[in-house]
């Protein structure tokens, strides 16, 4: 962690905000994504394993990462899939091509996450150069960017699986676009035209339009949540519909630093992190 972060955090805060940030991953290394996804599976739930790298981690060691989850993931017996971030692979179709020649063995689904508005292009470049090869790609569309819509039918024409997000980056073009408006518009375009939609979200009010949208047009569709993020609500409106839930289990070292610079630029995150903390450390002293 970099010291500016620290010190705009404050040094009294930082350590609850380090504690706050740990609830959100499964913890640093493989085997604790895996415990966690086979606790899920306990459940009746799916999981999604992502590693998620800090800044400066080398690629090489990002690819050895998703490598190790694929093969990880391959001899469980849950139902699982890989998600990836592009950028942290500087976009490399070598790279990516290694991780899909490994998906091959069984048919494991590749996920493309979300990032920043710059990474779109060079994301959808690479996934349309792997597609060539391997079909079982999904990439993620926040309804915070008016582009979605348009990378929605990009999606829909190539086949791909979709997961909706409300996204954490502004639109560069239409900063005040409304998320949960875009939200409900790319789930709209998606509907009855994509092969597959996870609905992204632990938001009561857009998961059950969004889900019942898609069940209305015929499109086979998923819950799928973080990691660590009350649920119970929109668990209930999953099971009321008969949807399966999915739940997206991080693991690594990347979440502490991106949560606490978010939180510099954003009180709100900070003010959520710390009452989250506070929260688990009353229900621990009962």
């Amino acid at each position: 962690m970099s010291h500016p972060v620290r010190n705009r955090i404050g040094r009294v805060i930082y350590p609850v905000v380090r504690r706050a940030a740990r609830s959100y991953i499964a913890g640093p290394e493989l085997n604790d994504a895996l415990v966690s996804a086979r606790a899920l599976a306990v459940q009746g739930r799916a999981s999604t394993l992502a590693f998620w790298d800090e800044t400066g981690t080398e690629p090489a060691d990002v690819l050895n990462a998703c490598l190790e989850s694929l093969q990880a993931l391959q001899a469980e017996t849950f139902d699982g899939y890989l998600s990836v971030k592009a950028p942290s692979l500087q976009y490399s179709c070598a790279a990516f091509q290694r991780i899909v020649d490994k998906c091959q063995c069984k048919k494991t689904r590749l996920h493309f996450d979300s990032l920043g508005p710059d990474s779109v292009d060079p994301t959808w470049k690479l996934i349309g150069d792997l597609l060539s090869g391997y079909a079982q790609i999904s990439c993620t569309l926040p309804g915070r960017w008016k582009r979605s819509q348009n990378d929605a039918d990009w999606a829909i024409e190539r086949g791909l699986g979709v997961r909706v997000v409300k996204g954490q980056w502004t639109d560069p073009a239409m900063p005040r676009f409304d998320p949960h408006k875009g939200f409900l518009e790319v789930i709209e375009r998606l509907a009855g035209r994509a092969p597959f939609v996870a609905v992204a979200t632990h938001n009561p009010s857009l998961a059950e339009p969004a889900l019942a949208r898609l069940l209305k047009a015929g499109t086979p569709c998923e819950l799928e949540l973080l990691f660590g993020l009350p649920s119970n609500a929109v668990l209930r409106i999953a099971a009321k519909m008969g949807v399966r839930t999915r739940v997206y289990v991080p693991y690594g070292y990347g979440w502490l630093p991106y949560s606490l610079s978010q939180a510099s630029k954003n009180p709100m995150i900070l003010f959520w992190m710390l009452k989250d903390a506070l929260f688990k450390k009353s229900i621990e002293g009962i």
